[in-house]
């Protein structure tokens, strides 16, 4: 199954948590906290977005940083994803 996005919404997968601390650390399942990273898997066309003209500044392949609470969590085909609007991406890693 393949997700396709609608308007200004973007399919992202969650990037991999560092297991250790940069001090050498090994951090525990339990105490790692979700890293808001994420790659972009699928893009939606943008348009006209409740009246306004949505322009989509991410594309497929690129590593962005989402708000902490945003979007929805789905899963399909035993893979987790969040699917956000445009605006609750925060930044794009380069």
């Amino acid at each position: 199954m393949k997700l396709v996005p609608l308007g200004d919404r973007v399919v992202l997968k969650q990037v991999a948590a560092e297991e250790t601390t940069k001090s050498g650390i090994i951090i525990t399942g339990e105490a790692k906290e979700k890293p808001q990273q994420a790659e972009v898997v699928a893009v939606g066309p943008g348009g006209s977005v409740d009246g306004k003209e949505v322009k989509m500044e991410v594309k497929v392949g690129d590593l962005v940083v989402y708000s902490k609470y945003a979007g929805n969590t789905v899963e399909v085909d035993d893979e987790e994803y969040i699917i956000v609007r445009q605006d609750e991406i925060l930044a794009i890693v380069k």
